[in-house]
């Protein structure tokens, strides 16, 4: 086999996959993973992490959708009236690269929002997670501050949750430097970063810090187990496969003792006092099952909890709203329901 065959889906599986997506895809959802099909990404669980973070993403696909549509890529153009600055903020072992997202035309301070992107602890950035960081700071009118967090297998669990409390525990501190209220905070994330949102709660209520008035997890991560309804029904679904999820997670965790952990196992973990949490998911996911489990865990903690699950769509359709209209709404009702929380 030569390099360059090395990686290669399995034919058979991928012609399965695309099947089962144009029956169960909506129309601009299957455009999209056609798009991302275009630009030929391996599968990741068969790489190495330093080829595996050169893939092709869902952001690099909606920029080659766009294109195709002679359509602007520019995400100023594309999410007009949101400022975005690069700053650090303080990690646990140091600083981390951060940008902040500012709403213009508005009279401060505002609410501050700490986002975590997703990738699976393993690879992807905040520049891969630009688009939905900056459409939360349009809907929910507020400062969003992304941050980078570190990443395995170079820094294994549980680094990039010290690394979310300490971000967190700088943004309190911090607010009103950015022009932001520091008595209107909130955590938000998708897919790996989902997760830690939730978590970051559970350790700043733990650490006595000003609590987070919400909470959004999109498409979080929130157990540890691969036979859920969802792993075993997208097993082979694109862009997120169950492969690749044990691929993340065997390079994330230290022992399988780690799998236990109620940081990584939110289901498990004290739940009770959280603030509001909104959960979203997509139906072609192996997360949706987490995101059902995690609110029926937080519902039994007594925490006030809202998720919508959206039909037609995939992992990583949240920050897709240039091209996805089930990803418009969702980027809406999450600023609908931080906006909320966050008034003055």
């Amino acid at each position: 086999m030569s390099d360059d065959d090395q990686g290669k889906p399995n034919p058979i599986i991928n012609a399965l996959s695309n099947a089962v997506a144009a029956v169960r895809a909506d129309d601009d959802q299957l455009a999209l993973a056609r798009a991302h099909e275009a630009l030929g990404p391996k599968a990741i669980e068969k790489l190495e992490v330093a080829e595996a973070r050169r893939q092709p993403t869902v952001a690099d696909a909606v920029n080659h959708l766009l294109r195709e549509q002679g359509r602007p890529t520019d995400p100023a153009q594309l999410v007009p009236g949101v400022h975005a600055t690069q700053t650090t903020v303080d990690g646990a072992t140091g600083p981390l690269p951060a940008t902040v997202y500012t709403p213009e035309g508005t009279a401060g301070p505002l609410p501050v929002v700490l986002y975590f992107h997703g990738g699976g602890w393993v690879i992807a950035n905040k520049e891969v997670y630009d688009s939905g960081a900056r459409g939360l700071a349009r809907e929910a009118n507020a400062i969003v501050v992304s941050v980078d967090y570190r990443q395995a297998p170079e820094h294994r669990f549980p680094a990039a949750w010290d690394d979310a409390l300490a971000a967190y525990r700088w943004v309190a501190a911090n607010a009103s430097t950015l022009g932001g209220d520091p008595e209107r905070l909130a955590l938000a994330g998708e897919s790996a970063g989902g997760n830690l949102a939730v978590a970051t709660a559970v350790a700043a209520r733990d650490a006595g810090l000003p609590p987070p008035r919400h909470v959004l997890s999109v498409y979080p991560v929130a157990q540890t187990s691969l036979n859920t309804e969802s792993y075993l029904e997208n097993a082979i679904a694109k862009p997120l496969n169950r492969a690749m999820v044990k691929w993340f997670v065997d390079h994330l965790v230290r022992s399988e003792d780690d799998l236990a952990d109620p940081r990584l196992s939110l289901v498990d973990a004290p739940l009770a006092g959280l603030p509001p949490v909104t959960i979203i998911n997509a139906r072609i996911d192996p997360l949706r099952s987490d995101g059902a489990k995690l609110e029926d865990a937080l519902r039994d903690a007594g925490v006030p909890v809202e998720r919508r699950d959206y039909e037609g769509v995939a992992h990583e359709f949240f920050g897709a709203a240039a091209v996805l209209e089930k990803a418009r709404q969702a980027q809406a009702y999450a600023g609908e329901r931080l906006r909320t929380a966050l008034r003055a």
